[in-house]
C-alpha cells in the first residue's frame, strides 16, 4: 500500500492564512472586488477594461514572484513536493476548472471572501469542498492498493 504523510506546518499556514486574509480584504477595500484566484486568472484574459486587467496581472505577478522572494529572504527555494505525475496533475487542474465553472467560484472565493460575508452559496460551496476533500484523502490513503 502506498503510504502518504504531510508535514503539519502550524506557522506556516498561519502565516499563509494571514496573507491571503490580508490581500483579500485589502482588494475589497481598495476595489471592491472579491479575492477568487480563478476569477483573477480568466480576467487576465478577459478584462473588462485596461485598468481591471492591470490589477489582476499585478497580482499575478506577486504570485509568481514570491517564491523568488521567499529564496531571496531565507536562501532557499519553498519545498513543494508533488506525489503524482504530470497526467494527473492535468486532469486535476482540468476537473478543478469543471468543478469552478459549476460552483459559481474557487476555494479561497467561495471559502475565504463568500463565508466571511455569510453567503449561503458560499458556505454550502465551502461544505462541499470540505466533504469531497476529506473523502478523497480519506480514499487514497486507505482504501487504494
Amino acid at each position: 500500500m502506498l503510504a502518504m504523510e504531510t508535514e503539519f506546518t502550524p506557522w506556516a499556514s498561519l502565516a499563509g492564512g494571514l496573507l491571503i486574509g490580508t490581500a483579500s480584504v485589502l482588494l475589497m477595500a481598495t476595489l471592491g472586488r472579491i479575492y477568487g484566484a480563478t476569477g483573477i486568472v480568466a480576467g487576465v484574459f478577459f478584462p473588462e477594461t485596461l485598468r481591471d486587467w492591470a490589477w489582476r496581472a499585478a497580482l499575478l505577478a506577486g504570485m509568481a514572484a514570491a517564491p523568488g522572494l521567499f529564496w531571496a529572504l531565507s536562501g532557499q527555494m519553498p519545498a513543494v513536493q508533488v506525489p503524482v505525475g504530470s497526467g494527473l496533475m492535468v486532469l486535476g487542474g482540468l476537473l478543478v476548472g469543471i468543478g469552478v465553472t459549476f460552483g459559481g467560484g474557487c476555494t479561497s472565493g467561495h471559502g475565504v471572501c463568500g463565508m466571511a460575508r455569510l453567503s449561503i452559496r458560499s458556505i454550502v460551496a465551502t461544505a462541499t469542498f470540505m466533504l469531497f476533500t476529506g473523502l478523497t484523502v480519506y480514499a487514497l490513503r486507505h482504501l487504494t492498493a
